[in-house]
């Protein structure tokens, strides 16, 4: 179940309370008149399934109300209540299957957000992967894939082609293309001080690495695990369980690509660079086409079962027992 909380000037209450009374799964309603001072206006709770939930706040936002007064949404964790089990019956669908997309895209667009947090956070994975390429340990490899933020940008670009939001695509590719080209520049000239403090050596870089030579050796594998990563990574976004993400984080070579790039620059190493440079490219690439594929599917699937349920409860609009008779 979702809690919204809604301010909504005094002459557009009755018009919000006939539109959330007739959204199917809502429930909870309460009605605080005059509560709200800034913005001034009456204040509305409900609850409502998360199935219909983004029907109910793109409606409400198309009335205005997200410009007039103020639209809250809060994930519930956990509601006792036999009216909230007869609301999320009536819903059509299921409310792991859907898709809020106005919380899809803030969340996206918080994350693509080019900040000082953003990148330090993407320049210490790359120094962290640097040290992992040089002393060909996996562990600190993996360390480094579990704390890069590069999938928020990848997911915001996904995201922004589905939603056609030409603003979030700029935002969410400044990102990512600024935040892994001051993080590359950095771990370079982290690269150069390493040799100079001798920790570093061009041995390392040259030899034989059976642990982490493959992050400047792409081939179709690199795009394919890239791929089944960006499907699981929009899923965890979609269906709100961010849990999954870090299982993402591991699975693709971003942050190693970048900086075994950055370090074979440090030295030189060209074919090095280039390889570790397409790497890079292969594992973007593949996820943010599978991420809009699957966004879009989730989309034309949602929209589907609506269209559905709607033919199968006809004009009288009982949709009490829709999950029920499925």
């Amino acid at each position: 179940m979702l809690h919204l909380r809604l301010i909504v000037p005094a002459d557009r209450t009755d018009e919000v309370l006939h539109l959330v009374e007739n959204t199917l799964g809502t429930t909870h309603l309460v009605v605080l008149t005059g509560a709200a001072r800034d913005p001034a206006g009456d204040m509305i709770l409900c609850d409502v399934a998360r199935e219909a939930g983004d029907e109910l706040i793109s409606a409400l936002r198309r009335l205005g109300i997200d410009k007039s007064g103020s639209i809250t949404v809060e994930n519930m964790d956990l509601t006792l209540s036999a009216h909230a089990d007869r609301a999320e019956e009536a819903a059509p669908g299921e409310g792991a299957d859907a898709v809020l997309w106005e919380e899809l895209t803030e969340a996206t667009h918080e994350e693509s957000t080019f900040s000082v947090t953003y990148v330090a956070f993407l320049t210490v994975a790359t120094m962290l992967a640097a040290c992992g390429v040089m002393l060909d340990n996996a562990i600190l490899i993996v360390g480094a894939m579990a704390v890069g933020p590069e999938f928020g940008p990848l997911a915001g670009i996904s995201t922004a082609l589905v939603q056609r939001a030409p603003r979030l695509a700029l935002r969410s590719l400044y990102a990512l293309i600024g935040g892994f080209a001051v993080a590359m520049v950095l771990t370079a000239g982290f690269a150069w001080l390493m040799d100079a403090s001798e920790l570093f050596t061009r041995s390392m870089i040259e030899g034989d690495r059976p642990n982490t030579a493959f992050i400047w050796k792409p081939d179709a594998m690199s795009f394919v695990v890239a791929f089944l990563a960006g499907i699981a990574g929009t899923l965890s976004l979609t269906s709100a369980k961010s849990g999954a993400l870090i299982g993402v984080a591991i699975s693709v070579t971003t942050v190693p690509a970048a900086a075994n790039a950055a370090v074979a620059f440090s030295y030189s190493d060209y074919h090095q660079m280039s390889g570790s440079t397409t790497q890079l490219l292969a594992n973007l690439g593949g996820i943010v086409v599978a991420g809009t594929l699957t966004l879009l599917v989730q989309k034309a699937l949602w929209t589907a079962h609506r269209r559905r349920t709607a033919l199968a409860t006809g004009p009288s609009g009982d949709q009490g027992s829709s999950k029920r008779a499925g």
